[in-house]
């Protein structure tokens, strides 16, 4: 696309880490990052975000692209209760960077982004109506229909992760929760002992996978996607817990839509960032 070779900035404002980068062409040109103090004032954390983006931002840049773990408002271009900054409350984000830096701003959370960063540079290019799961310390979804973002009241469409699931929530057994609450342990830790066959490890990777496979069947009678595609550090263990997933679809009702339908995992280096990227695009 034409739009693609504009540079844009992309800006991913996590719980613990601002992350930006430079892009142009579809490459990640120039990157920062910076940690984020949850405690720290609104103000600091705007100041700390704009900082960042100084480091990275040339004249080139036509436009910014942020991906937020919030509520937000398109319209008014505000973010509220940003997910661990507790100061954020509500903060103009898009007319306070707008005033910084002179050129358009555009916003989203972080798990549509990741949807259009995938329509625009990944797996779900090949797709018309595609969701796109990203699987981290929670369960984000983005949903694409007819080829484009499907954002709801405030971008809260695909909030699957608050669905009431067993004895809580689906993230709760869907996200990084569940390894910590059963295993003890990270997700991180257990992929790294399932890569040297440790039994608990696969173990825990196969429940993991039955509850994904709840969720991902709920999708499919929800969307009939063509595809979901697997994102968030999570995704990287989808060997280990890929057979009880496939297991959740057998027993789906409608086998016909089946047929052609494709789980893929992303493949995108500083995927949150091109995810933000794209919403300049």
């Amino acid at each position: 696309m034409e739009q693609e070779k504009r540079t844009v900035l992309g800006v991913d404002i996590g719980g613990t880490k601002i992350k930006v980068g430079r892009v142009w062409r579809s490459q990640v040109e120039h990157t920062a990052m910076a940690h984020v103090d949850r405690e720290a004032s609104q103000q600091a954390v705007l100041d700390l975000l704009f900082t960042t983006m100084e480091s990275v931002i040339d004249p080139s840049v036509e436009a910014i692209g942020i991906g937020v773990p919030a509520v937000v408002d398109l319209d008014k271009g505000t973010v509220h209760d940003v997910q661990n900054i507790p100061s954020w409350k509500k903060v103009a984000l898009r007319e306070l960077t707008q005033q910084r830096f002179g050129i358009p701003v555009y916003l989203n959370n972080d798990a549509n982004c990741f949807a259009l960063g995938e329509r625009h540079f990944g797996k779900a290019k090949q797709y018309t109506n595609c969701v796109a799961l990203s699987l981290g310390t929670g369960l984000g979804m983005g949903i694409l229909i007819e080829g484009k973002l499907y954002n709801g009241v405030l971008c809260g469409a695909g909030e699957i992760g608050m669905l009431p699931y067993k004895n809580g929530i689906l993230e709760q057994y869907a996200g990084s929760f569940f390894f910590e609450d059963e295993y003890g342990t990270s997700a991180k830790e257990l992929y790294k002992r399932a890569l040297d066959n440790d039994p608990v490890a696969h173990s825990a990777f196969r429940q993991y996978g039955v509850h994904l496979g709840e969720a991902i069947r709920a999708i499919l009678y929800l969307f009939a996607p063509e595809s979901i595609v697997l994102g968030g550090s999570i995704s990287n263990a989808y060997p280990f817990f890929k057979e009880p997933v496939q297991e959740a679809l057998d027993s789906f009702a409608y086998q016909d839509q089946l047929e052609n339908f494709k789980i893929e995992t992303s493949d995108l280096v500083d995927s949150p960032i091109l995810g933000a990227a794209a919403l300049c695009l």
